[in-house]
């Protein structure tokens, strides 16, 4: 279950645009809460917390 979320997550960041993303990230979060021990739900806000302090990193390829 928290790889499942990871994946969410990661998938959530590459198809979402940053606002877009850290509302997904909070749902996310929230879901998880109900379901994962609670050690595994807190590296799983670690990991959404690193994720959104990431820079969108944008292909210059993708704007030709």
């Amino acid at each position: 279950m928290f790889n499942a979320c990871k994946e969410l997550i990661d998938d959530a960041k590459g198809r979402s645009v940053d606002l877009v993303f850290k509302d997904l990230c909070l749902d996310i979060l929230a879901r998880a809460k109900q379901v994962l021990r609670e050690e595994e739900f807190k590296e799983l806000v670690d990991y959404a917390s690193e994720r959104i302090q990431e820079k969108a990193v944008i292909s210059i390829d993708a704007l030709r």
